[in-house]
Order: C-alpha cells, then sequence, then structure tokens
C-alpha cells in the first residue's frame, strides 16, 4: 500500500506513522483541539516535529488539556511551573504566546460563537492572506506555523501524497465538514 514518502517505511508504532494515519490533516471539531494544535504548531518551530510528538502527552498535561479558559487565566506561577517543566519545551516566547492566544481564542469566541466560527468565517483564504489575518490576532505565528496549524486541522489541502490512503480519509472528512 502506496504511503506518503516521508512516512512509508516507519514501523506501525512510530509516533509519526500515527500522527500521519490519524491526525495530520483531519478536521478538529472542538475549539480545545483547534488551540491545542497551534500551541504544538508554535512549540515546533526551529524544531522536529518528531521532538514534539513525543512530548505531546507532556503538552497536554502541562497546559491542563488545553482548556483554553484555564491556559488564559495562569498567574506568572503557571508561566514560571511551565518554563521548568523538562516534559515540554521551555521557551518564554512559546509559553507566554500560548497564553496571550488563549486570551486572543477568548475573545474570537465572544465575538463570533467560537475559534472554530472564526477560522470558518475568513475561509477559504490563501496561506498568504492566512499568515496576515494571523499575525493580526496571535503571537508567534509565522508563515511556517499557521500554514502547519491550517494544513494539519483541514483547512488548507492535504499535503499527502494523492496515491496516499489516508488522502482518500482526509478529504472525505474535510467534505463532511463542509471545509472548501
Amino acid at each position: 500500500m502506496p504511503y506518503c514518502k516521508f512516512c512509508q517505511d516507519l514501523p506501525e508504532d512510530n509516533v509519526h506513522k500515527y500522527y500521519h494515519d490519524f491526525q495530520y490533516g483531519f478536521p478538529l471539531a472542538t475549539d480545545n483541539e483547534l488551540f491545542e494544535r497551534l500551541v504544538l504548531e508554535i512549540n515546533q518551530a526551529g524544531l522536529s516535529w518528531n521532538t514534539i510528538l513525543v512530548k505531546k502527552d507532556n503538552f497536554f498535561k502541562a497546559y491542563d488539556g488545553f482548556d483554553i479558559a484555564t491556559v488564559a487565566s495562569y498567574p506568572e506561577t503557571e508561566r514560571e511551573r511551565l518554563l521548568s517543566d523538562a516534559g515540554i519545551i521551555r521557551n518564554k516566547l512559546k509559553v507566554n504566546a500560548a497564553i496571550h492566544n488563549a486570551n486572543v481564542i477568548l475573545e474570537l469566541q465572544k465575538e463570533h460563537g467560537s475559534f472554530k466560527n472564526w477560522i470558518e468565517l475568513n475561509h477559504p483564504l490563501t496561506k498568504e492572506e492566512w499568515v496576515k489575518v494571523f499575525k493580526k490576532q496571535f503571537k508567534f505565528v509565522g508563515g511556517e506555523i499557521v500554514n502547519e496549524f491550517l494544513q494539519s486541522t483541514g483547512y488548507l489541502p492535504t499535503p499527502h501524497d494523492k496515491d496516499c490512503p489516508v488522502y482518500v480519509k482526509v478529504e472525505e472528512a474535510r467534505k463532511g465538514m463542509e471545509i472548501y
């Protein structure tokens, strides 16, 4: 069975393989899931995606299950806790961005009903247009972070190879969520 070139030879228990087969490109249903993916993409900047996938469970625990309201209300002591947590990426700019972006999402929820609604109200845009929209709202979001966030959540076309069996599943899921 053909797969995307980057993962065709990976063992079944590899974190990249699981992410590729069941998460990458599939639409996400909740704001907390979208927030999680945004935080993970931000933390990947300058590092390998494998590093983030290996630490994903640690991120989930450290950021209180990516509950947006909880993260938005983190006091300085929580920032310090995150910066001392060896299970995640201890980068002050990235930690501060997660907290700031959680607050931005709360505002978007008030204005648009949800973060997901805000994304869908702006959809479809080109990658360049998306980057401008995200930079107006969020911290620590550049072209690659925005691109990967939107591809990994189904808002930009999937980079799965067209003969990869996951490509068809992603496209079906995107149609089911009416992401076009």
